[in-house]
């Protein structure tokens, strides 16, 4: 058979095989063959069931996995700077404005898709959008910079803050080693998180780090209560205001980090849809967070102001130990959010 191709000015003719025979054998698949086409097919999708996510879900299971991680364990000690009551308004504020904050980025990032590919004609692969580009396309050169500046800074301080939290936190388990060496094991340990292509590659390992944070904060607060409290509890709260707003900026550091909502959003097969999501994040990372800083402060109250971390008053056990190991776990792929 043959068919006339036209390219606008001049006709051609190429050769185009007849359509199968019906009756031959390569049009009708026998059915052991089309069994194991449908094995071969079933594991090569396997991979790309953990590997591989950009639903409104994997979304969420980013949001929520990135936004807690070892501030988890000073939530009781912002509870006894600033008091019970008002650690629970901050908390909830902060996760609202967090919210407000993650509905803009989100709006914006809406605004400079329908640009890049409307007014531009341009349509990105490979590459994944940053904030500063976003600023760059909406706002102009300078406020790339400025943008560039303020990530560079934001991004240095939290992963150096996170990588000394980790030393700091398997000290509880193993004090062979000093803290600072500690500390530099799980910065190289943080450091491969860089073979992790992009959020889109997140879905496993964000879905075990919720499961961590969440048997962690659950145990401080089984824990607690179990503990009963301590004799002489005190728990009076702030008493300065250096104190107060110590504790205030603790919580407020917990539910920063937003630079990474652009890039969870790009790995979304409709980024549009991120503006509940991160609401939905915030409301699971409540029933997490208050929960446990309560009972951990009702329990220890004051006691609380010479240790920061959880788990220095927490009676050491089994269960402390898994905690420990799981928060540990779930740091190296959170690091993806600060590289």
């Amino acid at each position: 058979m043959a068919e006339i191709v036209s390219n606008g000015r001049s006709n051609s003719i190429r050769a185009v095989a007849p359509y199968p025979d019906p009756a031959s054998n390569e049009a009708v698949a026998s059915p052991a063959a089309s069994d194991n086409g449908q094995i071969r097919s079933c594991l090569s999708s396997f991979p790309g069931i953990l590997w591989n996510g950009g639903s409104r879900f994997d979304a969420w299971l980013n949001a929520t996995s990135s936004q807690i991680a070892q501030v988890l364990l000073t939530f009781p000690y912002s509870f006894a700077q600033m008091g019970l009551a008002s650690g629970i308004v901050f908390q909830v504020f902060y996760g609202l404005v967090g919210c407000w904050t993650a509905f803009m980025i989100a709006s914006l990032y809406a605004e400079y898709d329908r640009k890049e590919k409307q007014e531009k004609n341009v349509t990105i692969h490979n590459h994944v959008i940053q904030w500063f580009e976003i600023l760059n396309g909406l706002l102009g050169c300078r406020w790339k910079v400025v943008a560039i500046f303020f990530n560079t800074s934001v991004i240095f301080c939290m992963a150096t803050i996170q990588i000394i939290a980790c030393g700091s936190t398997v000290y509880y388990i193993n004090q062979g080693l000093p803290k600072r060496t500690w500390t530099i094991i799980f910065g190289a340990c943080c450091m491969s998180t860089i073979f992790v292509p992009t959020a889109h590659n997140l879905r496993v390992f964000s879905f075990f780090g919720i499961l961590m944070t969440s048997y962690t904060a659950w145990y401080m607060t089984i824990a607690s209560v179990a503990h009963g409290q301590v004799p002489n509890v005190k728990l009076s709260g702030a008493k300065n205001l250096e104190q107060y707003f110590t504790g205030a900026t603790n919580l407020l550091f917990a539910f920063g980090g937003h630079a990474v909502t652009v890039e969870i959003m790009h790995a979304m097969w409709k980024p549009t849809n991120y503006k509940k999501i991160y609401l939905y994040a915030i409301l699971y990372i409540f029933t997490i967070t208050i929960p446990s800083a309560t009972a951990v402060y009702w329990a220890f109250g004051e006691a609380l102001l010479h240790n920061a971390n959880a788990f220095a008053v927490l009676p050491r056990s089994v269960f402390r130990d898994v905690a420990v190991i799981l928060m540990l776990l779930h740091q190296v792929p959170n690091k993806y959010n600060f590289q």
